[in-house]
């Protein structure tokens, strides 16, 4: 195996291997080291009945859009990782799996990156850094503060409702994550605390159409971060909630409430045996129904410029409130026996030695380029577009870096042919 080649691909995700397939296409010699097996976070870290909220036929891997005969309903855990597995044995790209990299580094005397890993040392012109943005889970320091008998874990560990006995659970949290896995456990049976946060919500369908596709046909995917109205504040903006469970449908959190679900504030503090919480349920509830209304609107307003013929909806009417604010339960009393902390992930970027990082650890980068000549990210939330980090636009990213390397290629190694034509016409 060569030491040394002229990009190399840290991570075999849906980005490394979309990374690969764009320089092999194009005649670029690389390796991709993916420290556990392609799939993996999917087949590791999502739960039995996860599924995706974006309709199938925004899968659009490059060279490789979703093959099935379901274009509009929802992968399953297992379906994504067939796809992702599928996708690589398509085009076979030079992936070495269960390799960790521990450090990159730029020699400068040597105007290379060096690349340590855990079967060696390489070297490489170019760089692409593929691993995401989600790395070590957050965890409140109000979690130390539970006894030992009540099961704790964060989303990225949850499988199953299957959690101690029949004592309730409490979910903090309410991302697309957090949502989906206290419906989860709600439809199990599991007496649910869910503490509510100030994530949005999204319609599911619209005027007969997935929100998704009205979306799409806005232009709304198209978006780079530079135009949109909030600039890389977007990046840190936590997604939507809803689901594509059984086929895709909205998760009204008063709705659960109507059918038993105990919904509080967020979680302020955790004192002896007592759950204190904000005063912040209806405001937060609220929020999320404005969010929601206002993508309609938007919507509306589309239909009505382009004057398309669509269906009405009635208006959406909320089917419960909170009558009494309960700031603070006993989680003996209310028989908790597990925690499942949904909320998020710090990014760790501190084995990369190269200077292209800000104050909060986030890589300075223009649409994946950054400031150190060969070096890339791909695959961020928002690195370009909203589908930057996803399957439906990381293809774009991956085409677009891909020529920047090739570029960057042809002014460092100028071919033969430019050599021997310079010389013949006396430049």
């Amino acid at each position: 195996m060569s030491a040394h080649y002229s990009v190399v691909i840290v991570g075999g995700g849906q980005a490394g291997l979309s990374m690969s397939y764009c320089l092999k296409e194009r005649g670029i010699d690389h390796i991709v080291f993916e420290k556990n097996q392609i799939g993996h976070s999917w087949r590791t870290h999502r739960w039995d009945t996860f599924c995706l909220v974006t309709p199938n036929w925004q899968c659009q891997l490059p060279g490789y859009p979703y093959p099935g005969n379901d274009p509009n309903g929802f992968m399953q855990k297992d379906e994504i990782v067939k796809y992702i597995e599928d996708y690589a044995a398509s085009f076979d790209p030079p992936i070495k799996e269960g390799v960790a990299v521990s450090k990159v580094r730029k020699n400068e005397a040597r105007n290379v990156f060096e690349v340590t890993t855990s079967i060696g040392d390489f070297t490489a012109d170019q760089v692409v850094i593929a691993v995401g943005g989600y790395h070590t889970p957050k965890l409140p320091k109000m979690a130390e503060r539970l006894p030992e008998d009540i099961v704790q874990i964060h989303s990225s560990q949850y499988k199953t409702p299957d959690l101690p006995g029949d004592r309730a659970v409490l979910v903090v949290g309410t991302g697309q994550s957090g949502c989906q896995i206290a419906e989860d456990l709600h439809l199990a049976g599991k007496q649910v605390h869910l503490c509510v946060g100030s994530a949005p919500r999204s319609p599911r369908r619209y005027r007969g159409k997935d929100v998704v596709e009205w979306l799409d046909q806005m232009g709304y995917y198209d978006l780079s971060i530079d135009d949109h109205p909030q600039k890389e504040k977007a990046r840190t903006n936590t997604n939507h909630y809803v689901t594509g469970r059984d086929g895709g449908r909205e998760i009204d959190l008063r709705q659960f409430a109507l059918e038993g679900m105990q919904l509080h504030g967020r979680l302020k503090a955790i004192a002896k045996t007592k759950l204190e919480f904000f005063d912040d349920l209806k405001q937060n509830l609220d929020g999320a129904d404005a969010v929601a209304e206002n993508i309609k609107k938007t919507i509306d307003g589309f239909i009505e410029k382009n004057q398309i013929e669509a269906p009405s909806d009635p208006p959406y009417k909320p089917v419960w409130e909170p009558t009494a604010s309960i700031l603070e339960i006993d989680y003996i009393q209310a028989n908790i026996g597990a925690v499942i902390w949904s909320t998020g992930f710090h990014s760790d970027f501190s084995w990369i030695e190269i200077p292209v990082f800000d104050g909060k650890g986030y890589p300075g980068h223009k649409r994946g380029v950054t400031d150190v000549g060969g070096f890339y990210f791909l695959g961020l939330p928002w690195l370009y577009t909203w589908g930057s980090g996803r399957f439906s636009g990381v293809a774009r990213d991956a085409s677009y870096l891909a020529e920047r390397i090739v570029a960057r290629k042809k002014v460092a190694y100028p071919s033969a042919w430019s050599v021997v034509n310079e010389f013949l016409l006396g430049s």
